[in-house]
């Protein structure tokens, strides 16, 4: 992974829990309406993570939180969710309008979700593959 601030890192990285099936659904859901296709996908446990740490210190170590670091700016949680339905094609872009409520509170039921991610949608055994076709916009 190169510098955080080299050009060659892609100006929109979403970091996911890579064994969660509810992170696994909503990448799929990102990479089927993401308007520009302007998101790049790596998991949490993987050497983009790692190495996007060692820039952003701010970036998490747990699984639960859901990563955007866009334009070398780190957004977390539902701040990260709200921001990155911006990029989403009509009507799945007026979630970006969300962002408007109160951080606590949307944070609060971003965790409420996160703690049951695992009881309701599963674990994957590992870090799904990319689907056909779309393998440049997965990191490792």
């Amino acid at each position: 992974m190169p510098d955080t601030q080299d050009e060659r890192v892609p100006k929109r990285i979403v970091l996911y829990d890579g064994v969660c099936g509810l992170c696994d659904h909503s990448v799929q859901f990102l990479i089927r309406h993401d308007r520009g296709l302007s998101f790049r996908y790596a998991p949490l446990q993987g050497e983009t993570a790692a190495a996007l740490r060692r820039g952003h210190p701010e970036i998490p170590e747990d699984l639960d939180t859901v990563v955007l670091v866009e334009d070398g700016q780190v957004h977390l949680r539902s701040r990260a969710a709200f921001l990155a339905a911006r990029q989403l094609r009509f009507p799945y872009s007026l979630l970006a309008w969300l962002r408007v409520l109160p951080r606590p509170l949307t944070d609060l039921a971003y965790g409420m979700v996160a703690r049951v991610r695992y009881r309701i949608w599963g674990r994957i055994d590992r870090c799904a593959l990319p689907p056909p076709g779309l393998e440049e916009f997965f990191l490792r």
